[in-house]
């Protein structure tokens, strides 16, 4: 090397150092790539992606091949800054060369490509599949050898070489990714997913009609008292039952109710004849099951029953529809009647309103790993019922009986506030 003058040794030791850039910011590009946005694209027609996905399909070969040139070309700009510094300075610049090639390598090299296409990957690992492709056909026996010797010490170690990470998400993580896309997916959106992701944490008893507030007809009132009733009803459907809720005999539909008032004979078994088969829904069914349930059995309205067979409650598709797109009102007093809000900032809240529907309306983080509603979550703190209302805390929420009647609390006062200011 000696006789080649000192120019063309700078421009190849420049080169060199393009292509050990190239060849890390390739390895670290690709590695950086985001394997759903890279399928995504691909299945689009994205003629990089397409590059890249099928490089990534077997890592080892690609990690193979950017390794093979990157020492390749790093080796032989040692040679060459090496020739340089011993021509430029003679036997002490042997240690020159090694200190300032080391330098540059590392500032042009590694660090910046490398931080280059950590942020901004699809920018290199695109056009550099370009090269990377040809490039692995071309040294494939060095590759093939490479992988050979590598894999064999991976399985030494007890390590499969052939055995691929599958790029899957859960429900936990895939919760985090909708969260931290807020800036590019719609408050609205992304709040619909992550109620989605929750129907599996909710069951059917949390967001269900209790018992004592089903409007339902007793078959056993008079006719004339009956027709006035579903008359004067403002529900889609009334439940049928005899004496009490727990003989449900069936479900009646206003338009076929319709139908019953037109007939020349009106009587309460021509009613039963308009009415179906009630549809029983067993209690802690998640929402998820419960709304695919309904999709299967063609039904909008089933009755919660727990193991004994008892109805507890009633639970509709609109209830579980809710719980993804949030209320159809945004007026609290139509949204919950059960909350009212007070001038001093409390909220009079009634005992059988459920802890869910406080926390959803209200924007709150009282406990729901316990009793459902507010009246249990008062007796279950106090271990017992207040005989006199009194006032007690929980957590960042003062709460201040009301009315307390027929063994439960009707009625209660709720205030959030800031402990630290206690």
């Amino acid at each position: 090397m000696n006789d080649i003058p000192l120019g063309y040794l700078f421009a190849t030791l420049g080169l060199l150092i393009l292509s050990s850039a190239f060849f890390s910011s390739s390895e670290t590009g690709m590695m950086a790539l985001n394997r759903y946005r890279l399928k995504h694209l691909a299945q689009k027609g994205h003629s990089g992606a397409q590059r890249a996905s099928r490089l990534l399909e077997r890592p080892d070969r690609l990690i193979g091949i950017i390794l093979i040139g990157n020492n390749f070309v790093n080796i032989f700009a040692s040679v060459i800054a090496t020739v340089i510094a011993v021509r430029l300075w003679g036997d002490a610049g042997i240690a020159i060369a090694t200190g300032a090639l080391t330098l540059v390598i590392l500032i042009f090299a590694e660090v910046t490509p490398k931080t280059l296409a950590a942020l901004h990957p699809e920018r290199i690992a695109f056009p550099a599949s370009i090269l990377l492709t040809p490039l692995l056909w071309l040294l494939y026996p060095a590759v093939w050898l490479v992988n050979i010797i590598t894999n064999g010490l991976l399985r030494v170690l007890g390590v499969n070489p052939e055995a691929t990470t599958e790029h899957h998400l859960n429900a936990d993580e895939l919760r985090t990714v909708v969260h931290e896309s807020k800036q590019k997916l719609p408050r609205k959106r992304q709040g619909m997913l992550l109620n989605i992701l929750d129907l599996e944490k909710v069951s059917v008893d949390h967001i269900m009609i209790p018992r004592n507030e089903i409007n339902g007809i007793d078959i056993e009132d008079d006719l004339a008292v009956i027709v006035e009733q579903l008359r004067a009803s403002q529900h889609t459907r009334m439940p049928i039952f005899k004496g009490d809720i727990n003989n449900l005999i069936g479900l009646l539909h206003m338009r076929n109710f319709s139908r019953f008032l037109i007939r020349e004979e009106q009587s309460k078994a021509a009613l039963l004849q308009e009415a179906k088969d009630p549809y029983f829904v067993p209690e802690n069914t998640p929402l998820h099951t419960q709304m695919f349930n309904f999709q299967k059995e063609k039904q909008r309205l089933g009755f919660v029953v727990d193991e004994y067979g008892d109805v507890q409650g009633m639970i509709t598709l609109d209830d579980i529809l809710e719980e993804i797109v949030g209320e159809f009102t945004t007026d609290v007093a139509d949204i919950n009647q059960d909350i009212t809000p007070r001038s001093d900032g409390s909220f009079h809240i009634d005992g059988t309103a459920t802890i869910r529907e406080i926390n959803k309306t209200l924007n709150w983080e009282l406990p729901v790993d316990g009793p459902k509603t507010l009246n249990g979550l008062i007796v279950e703190r106090l271990e017992s019922i207040p005989e006199t209302n009194i006032c007690l805390s929980i957590g960042e929420y003062r709460i201040e009986t009301v009315l307390i009647k027929d063994n439960m609390i009707k009625t209660a006062n709720l205030n959030h506030f800031d402990p630290s200011h206690r």
